[in-house]
This record gives C-alpha cells, structure tokens and sequence, in this order.
C-alpha cells in the first residue's frame, strides 16, 4: 500500500479543498470518499432504491455500480457525474445510505483499492477510523457550526440553488447528527489524530499547517 494522509471531519470543514490541494502539493493522488458515496446515492435514486428498502434490495442495485473517483471527477459506471452528485437532495440520500452496512462494506474495497498503488490524500468521515487505520498521518478538521453553515449558505447559492441561511445551517446540523449517530462507522476523531480547526482561517493557511506537520515527518 502506498502512503495515506488521512483527513476525518464534519460537512463544511473544508476536507474536500483542503485536501485536493494537499495532494497537489505533496503530487499524491486525492480521493473524496464522500463522492463515492453520493455516486452510489445517485445510482439508488436513479433506480428507484429508498432508504427504507432493505439490504437485498441495495445488494442487487449495488451489482450494477462502477463507481470511480479520478482527477477529481467522480464516475459512476463511466459517465462523468460530479456535478449531479452535489445537489442537496443527493447529499442528504448521501448520509442516509451510508448507514447501510451493505454500502459501506461495498465501498470500504473501493477505496482501499485506490492506494494499493498510489500515494492518496483521502477524505470523508471515517477515513482515519476504518478505511485507512494505518495512515501515515491523519487529521480531523473541524469548524463552528455558524462557519459551516455559512459556507454550506455560499456554495449552494453558487450553484444557483433556492437556499436560505437557516434552511443550511439545518442541513449541517442535521447531517451532523445522522453521521455521529449511525451505528456502522460513527464520525468520530481517531485517538491519533490531529486536530485542525479551520474557524476564521484561511483555506492557505490550513494547508500550511498541515504541509509543515506532514513534512516535519517524512
């Protein structure tokens, strides 16, 4: 397996640009294991699979998914769907489905896969606790929940999307709930990692400091 920077944390801590950049900087590949997951979630909606289904009825619609992250595009059974993937509806299907023990075992290969020959940055809510155990460094970065919401606020109104302040910062905090309470494979920090709170900061200096930590031990 190659080397893995694990990065854990919250919806709207900035893992996801953090990370892409991070890989940049260290010429490691970058994995958002949470678009995986929103590719599988999509690929449910799309064949009328709902939450309250159960695991025979994922497994079946499962044996029909290819579902690949590269060069920061995510592919579902090669068609490019990134930007289908990052609508509300589907982030909300998103942390609903990974619940599922079925989806998470189904993905759990994918990702691993990923570094059997590569150097990754890897990110999502249990990157450092159960897909990538051994990581040569990890991190959970985390925020107040008024930043997330605030930027959970910008990049949907970016995305043209009909939102209000108080409509994101219920998503956050409810997306919050749903991946702290699941049972299988809880957001939670791991005892190594370290934490990165990204509260007032800039995207620059939080790659900074993760740069210096990750050099500082080679």
């Amino acid at each position: 397996m190659g080397k893995v920077v694990a990065i854990d944390g919250p919806s709207g801590a900035g893992k996801s640009t953090v990370a892409k950049m991070l890989a940049g900087r260290l010429g490691f590949l970058y994995l958002d294991t949470g678009a995986l997951y929103r590719a599988v979630a999509l690929h449910f909606l799309h064949n009328g699979i709902r939450p309250e289904d159960d695991d025979r009825a994922l497994a079946a619609a499962l044996q029909s998914v290819d579902v690949r992250f590269r060069d920061g595009r995510v592919f579902l059974n090669g068609i490019d769907v990134s930007g289908e993937i990052r609508t509300t509806e589907v982030g909300h299907f998103s942390s609903v489905f990974s619940a599922r023990k079925t989806v998470r075992a189904f993905l759990l290969e994918v990702q691993r896969r990923a570094s059997s020959d590569n150097d990754l940055v890897a990110e999502g809510r249990d990157t450092a606790t159960v897909v990538f155990p051994e990581a040569c460094k990890k991190f959970y970065m985390e925020a107040s929940v008024v930043e997330r919401a605030r930027r959970r606020y910008a990049q949907l109104k970016e995305q043209g999307m009909d939102v209000t302040e108080e409509g994101a910062e219920r998503d956050v905090v409810e997306r919050d709930r749903r991946d702290s309470e699941r049972e299988i494979a809880p957001l939670m920090k791991s005892g190594d990692a370290i934490i990165i709170d990204t509260t007032n900061r800039t995207i620059e200096q939080v790659l900074e400091e993760i740069l210096a930590i990750v050099r500082s031990d080679p």
